[in-house]
């Protein structure tokens, strides 16, 4: 009899988690973070977890859903993530694999690598080849929109854990403003913090043209989705304006859309969003097709589980630090000294706080 664990169920549950510093943005604000936890159990006692975070908060107990009937149709199955992805995406055909369809897809995904790391007694990182390290981390925790007085006292909290780096939230009514936060942040940390800027696609190409060129002498690490996300050729004029590195990535549904990026110029810079690009099954697409070109690979949201996958990605970059899930989770991603410690416990190193959980639940 095969030793590999066979899915008995999956269960999916919508939570709205209380964030410390709600972040406003040149596109929105968020002041909770919508999550959807998934627990994939085995007939081995091992079950795999997962999540997904939407800003939609309408759009979880909807996304919960469809995870579930996803579930069924793997119900059985031995836990072979590549295959169940495979299975999936047959079903999904007629649907299109993107939208809620790829985050379902990509939270079970990430939760069959967990219960495969599981049953075996690895971490993440080591089934997939790699050895846990310290992951270079950047604070994610704030710096959205507001006053230049208090960007400078936040960014000061956000130095706390050792970190090198933040993120600032750019696209304030001119370009002067942008510049007026940015170096209230700089005169705040010093010269030695690596300092990215994100617009949250808040521009239209000549406006994100003549603003990155403004930006370029304020020692920027990257200008972030400046226009629309799948705008590639406008990403393009931006990235070929601009002495300052831009990054996109993060709204990318799938590999292939990043292939089409790629194809573009679009950028300098690519960071996938573990619940867009498909999952751990996908991440792994993303980062071989960065390293033939020497593309600089970072990551979006979901710290815990790409803390693993940056010690198997040959051109890791940065790893974006939020502690949105922090609050459900019963030991949280440990930071040291600005780095993320991934963990050496057998899987993606999370397990739930059942009372957090039981508070947080969506009604």
């Amino acid at each position: 009899m095969s030793e590999t664990p066979v899915i008995r169920a999956l269960r999916a549950r919508a939570v709205n988690v209380p964030i410390k510093r709600p972040l406003a943005t040149a596109t929105g604000a968020v002041t909770h973070a919508p999550l959807v936890l998934i627990d994939l159990e085995t007939d081995r006692g091992v079950t795999g977890v997962g999540y997904v975070f939407t800003p939609a908060g309408y759009a979880i107990k909807p996304l919960a859903a469809v995870i579930e009937g996803l579930g069924e149709f793997i119900s059985g199955d031995p836990v072979a993530p590549f295959a169940i992805e495979q299975k999936l995406r047959k079903r999904m055909t007629l649907v299109g694999v993107q939208g809620m369809a790829m985050l379902a897809l990509s939270g079970i995904d990430t939760a069959c690598w967990d219960a495969a790391a599981k049953a075996v007694g690895l971490p993440l990182a080591r089934l997939l080849g790699g050895v846990p390290r310290p992951v270079p981390a950047y604070n994610s925790n704030g710096l959205g929109i507001m006053a230049p007085d208090r960007l400078a006292a936040q960014a000061i909290e956000l130095l706390e854990g050792g970190f090198k780096a933040m993120k600032v939230r750019l696209g304030y009514p001119t370009a002067n403003d942008d510049v007026a936060a940015v170096r209230a942040v700089r005169r705040a940390i010093g010269p030695s913090i690596a300092l990215m800027s994100d617009y949250n696609q808040a521009l239209l190409p000549p406006e994100a043209e003549q603003r990155a060129r403004v930006l370029d002498g304020e020692g920027l690490a990257w200008i972030e989705e400046p226009v629309r996300f799948d705008d590639y050729a406008g990403c393009a004029r931006v990235a070929a304006a601009a002495a300052t590195p831009l990054q996109i990535g993060e709204n990318c549904w799938g590999p292939h859309d990043m292939q089409k990026a790629l194809d573009a110029r679009a950028c300098d810079y690519f960071m996938p969003d573990l619940a867009k690009i498909g999952g751990v099954s996908g991440w792994l697409r993303a980062a071989a097709l960065a390293e033939p070109i020497g593309l600089p690979i970072s990551t979006h949201l979901f710290a815990e589980v790409s803390a693993h996958l940056m010690c198997v990605t040959p051109t890791a970059h940065w790893l974006e630090y939020m502690d949105w899930a922090s609050g459900i989770l019963a030991e949280p991603l440990e930071i040291r000294d600005g780095n993320a410690i991934v963990p050496e416990r057998p899987g993606n190193g999370m397990r739930w706080n059942e009372d957090a959980v039981a508070r947080f639940l969506a009604k």
